[in-house]
């Protein structure tokens, strides 16, 4: 996989692709401007460079075009971000489009619109893809929250850049500290595994099991291991079709004597939206009538133990419904474990969206060593699992 840095691209127009999949509100304002600002490094070291510079990406799951979802929202806060003007134009691909990137200066920047307006992104349609490539002599892709995804513009279009592909900074940032947690992991090193479903994460258990010197999960997908070894969950969330799976996790990690940690005490109410009925009792005295939203003080504090002196450190997963301040404290102890652990010379890499989201909101992503932006990118690389984009780039 060639680099950035590797790129002669003075005079050249570079076609971009970059993960703008950013949370609007009900007015078309960005919420979270996140991953546009990780792309900036990419994008300014091209524009140094004397590159001129096309942008393009996804937004949300359009059906068609739709106008609440067209990246003519993030036109001026790119703008901002990068301190020159960009020109937005109104579609990605066709004769316009191509006029407008055939006469573009160095230094000018093009923010095309939403790939998805084109049903042919998703199919991962060559002939898309060949129309999208006309936009420039370059091509970059430092999308890697879409590298999971066989989509025209990730791909597709890299074979017709033969020897002008590369991986963006952003990218080559995820794949490096990914790395750290697959082949290059110091001992002791710990998983901590949170979210909602078993099924997201099974197959990454799978593969880490062997590399891992402690293992602790949280989060909805604990109530699944909780119920395979006994345990009487009341309302919580399970996913019955997952226990033979948890047990056999269970039965390897035992196999190979790492201790697996679940939940001691855990904060459980009516429902998601009674907050006001949330108490903290013993796991094995889950009411009957009531789900576990969250993780105790105990469970906190056995974690911070699991933890000491621990070299890598993986944290994929909210471990309650964090949204919620009445079930937000397990995920807040957790990430100050976390900072703790780091600080003490752990590396330290937060994986996920909604992980990512949980540090934005209880702590301070400068905490760890590395905050990463892919969701499912991620996990299908944590998996073992070859990304079509990244594929398509070496």
């Amino acid at each position: 996989m060639k680099r950035l840095h590797e790129a002669k691209v003075s005079g050249k127009t570079v076609l971009v692709r970059v993960d703008f999949n950013v949370p609007l509100d009900a007015e078309g304002r960005i919420t979270d401007d996140r991953r546009i600002r990780q792309t900036l490094p990419t994008l300014n070291w091209l524009l140094e460079q004397g590159a001129a510079v096309v942008v393009c990406s996804h937004l949300g799951r359009p059906k068609g075009h739709d106008p609440k979802l067209s990246l003519k929202h993030l036109h001026n806060p790119l703008s901002d971000l990068l301190g020159r003007d960009v020109l937005f134009v109104d579609d990605c691909i066709g004769p316009k489009a191509l006029h407008i990137c055939k006469n573009i200066d160095p230094g000018d920047v093009v923010l095309l619109e939403n790939l998805r307006f084109h049903p042919e992104e998703e199919q991962g349609d060559a002939e898309f893809a060949a129309q999208l490539a006309w936009n420039g002599s370059v091509y970059v892709n430092d999308a890697f929250g879409a590298a999971h995804r066989p989509h025209a513009s990730i791909s597709v279009i890299a074979q017709y850049f033969p020897k002008e592909k590369y991986a963006g900074l952003l990218m080559a940032a995820e794949v490096d500290n990914a790395e750290r947690v697959l082949g290059g992991s110091k001992s002791p090193y710990i998983a901590v595994l949170g979210g909602a479903k078993v099924a997201d994460k099974i197959p990454v258990l799978q593969n880490l099991i062997e590399r891992l010197d402690g293992l602790f999960i949280g989060g909805g997908m604990a109530y699944t291991f909780l119920k395979a070894q006994g345990v009487a969950i009341g309302r919580s969330l399970c996913e019955d079709d997952r226990l033979e799976a948890a047990r056999r996790i269970l039965d390897r990690a035992a196999a190979r004597g790492i201790p697996v940690l679940l939940p001691r005490d855990v904060v459980v109410a009516e429902a998601i939206d009674r907050p006001e009925t949330a108490r903290t009792v013993p796991v094995d005295s889950i009411p009957t009538d009531a789900m576990g939203l969250d993780i105790g003080p105990q469970t906190v504090e056995a974690l911070a133990e699991l933890l000491s002196g621990a070299q890598t450190v993986l944290w994929n997963g909210p471990v309650g419904v964090f949204e919620q301040a009445a079930f937000a404290q397990g995920t807040a102890g957790v990430a100050a474990a976390l900072a703790r652990a780091c600080a003490s010379g752990a590396y330290v890499l937060i994986g996920g969206g909604d992980t990512a989201a949980a540090i934005d909101q209880l702590s301070d992503p400068s905490l760890f060593s590395y905050v990463s932006t892919g969701g499912g990118a991620l996990l299908e690389y944590l998996e073992g699992r070859e990304l079509p984009g990244l594929a398509a780039l070496t």
